[in-house]
């Protein structure tokens, strides 16, 4: 072997072992709203070997969402502000570990874990920024086990390979926040294209991209203009009336 193939295959192992390093290296769930959730009677939180499992204490709905997390964030990160839509409308949501928490790397893997809430009967995927991104591919592939009702995207997008433009049976929730400085809302509504004509696109002014979670602040994000209680206030109550059966 050459000097310089022995030099560029060294380099290709060390860059492989850094890029794993960061991946395993997430945004962790703050665990102040994490405690709130789980001492929320209105809510019961199962965490599984690799799932997260939030579902009403009361009357299912038989409605149910497969949300992958954004890129480096923990799955956990969205039980706080999923949480008031299951209490509000009896929905069940699931959150499943991504291998090296990158939807990018495991965009089919809510086919396996619709099986963890027997009581759905009407399935929804989605995601935060690329989890939702991942999400739309994925539905767009026509490849899937599982009929999809629609796509919940919080801070995301569709790419135009995606092919969900033309799409007549698929109920879809763009939501996006004026003070996102990772995704701006100008990346998100030039993509708006890529989506169904008839989709419901919301913006939360105030809010910014790490509001979407409860993991604290992200690298490149704007200042917002909302707490985090507002932000998760006013997100749930767009996903619930969406979602409301």
């Amino acid at each position: 072997m050459s000097w310089g193939l022995a030099v560029l295959s060294a380099l290709v192992v060390v860059a492989g072992i850094a890029f794993v390093g960061w991946a395993l290296d997430p945004h962790q769930a703050e665990p102040g709203p994490l405690r709130s959730v789980r001492e929320d009677p209105a809510v019961e939180v199962t965490r599984g070997e690799d799932v997260v499992v939030v579902s009403p204490t009361g009357e299912p709905s038989g409605i149910g969402v497969v949300f992958y997390s954004g890129a480096r964030v923990e799955a956990d990160a969205y039980v706080a502000p999923w949480a008031p839509v299951v209490a509000a409308t009896g929905v069940t949501v699931v959150l499943p570990d991504l291998r090296l928490n990158l939807a990018l790397l495991d965009s089919a893997r809510a086919e396996d874990v619709v099986s963890q809430a027997p009581q759905v009967r009407t399935w929804y995927l989605g995601g935060h920024s690329m989890g939702g991104a991942f999400a739309a591919q994925h539905v767009g592939a026509g490849d899937t086990t599982t009929e999809w009702e629609g796509l919940v995207l919080w801070g995301s997008y569709a790419v135009a390979a995606a092919d969900l433009s033309d799409r007549d049976d698929l109920r879809v929730l763009s939501v996006a926040g004026d003070r996102d400085g990772v995704l701006p809302l100008e990346e998100i509504e030039d993509r708006r294209p890529n989506l169904p004509a008839d989709a419901l696109t919301v913006t939360v002014e105030g809010m910014n991209h790490a509001q979407f979670g409860a993991y604290g602040e992200q690298a490149g994000d704007e200042e917002p203009t909302l707490t985090d209680a507002e932000a998760h206030q006013a997100l749930a109550e767009v996903t619930a009336d969406f979602l409301d059966p």
